[in-house]
């Protein structure tokens, strides 16, 4: 393996010492920690092959900037995250940049404020949340036939309870059923 190749950090094979941690990188050697201890050497004399795995981008039809803008934009939505200054596309165009007050009975307690765009997407979560459940218990194979009903009229009722809130969604197919 070429010194090029490697980085501070990578997790490499070396046929005699095992698995190992590069910690060091000079001009044609590697400081690598193997469990048996810190080891010099030279990766493409010693038979250096990378441990885990890892990408090259070639004729790229792209920039650079902009697929690892599109991965982390995936990523952000893939996790449920949000950006602060996103605007969520499935919320009503209304409630973008709007907030939820509640005031408590109490006078004496302090008003929440929540912004609009957390709420929603809390709410968005829960249904989420809920239609995963939904296949988990269907595709569950210890559960009889009458568990997974019974289990789903109490998903249907939450549906239900969840109703409230459907006037936050932009597209009616997004809605909670009723």
């Amino acid at each position: 393996m070429k010194i090029q190749s490697l980085h501070v950090g990578m997790k490499v094979k070396h046929p005699q010492y095992g698995l190992g941690v590069i910690k060091g990188i000079a001009e044609h050697t590697a400081d690598i920690v193997f469990d048996d201890g810190k080891r010099i050497v030279d990766p493409e004399a010693g038979e250096i092959e990378p441990a885990e795995a890892h990408a090259e981008v070639t004729s790229l039809e792209m920039p650079l900037r902009a697929l690892i803008a599109e991965i982390v934009d995936k990523t952000i939505s893939d996790l449920g995250l949000e950006r602060s200054d996103a605007e969520i596309q499935e919320l009503g165009v209304r409630w973008n940049r709007g907030k939820l007050v509640m005031h408590p009975a109490d006078p004496t307690l302090q008003t929440k404020e929540v912004p609009m765009e957390t709420f929603f997407h809390k709410i968005v979560m829960m249904r989420n949340n809920l239609r995963t459940l939904e296949q988990k218990i269907n595709a569950h194979p210890n559960l009889s036939d009458g568990e997974k009903v019974e289990m789903q009229q109490y998903i249907s009722r939450c549906y239900g309870s969840m109703t409230t809130f459907n006037i936050l969604f932009r597209e009616k197919e997004q809605q909670f059923g009723g």
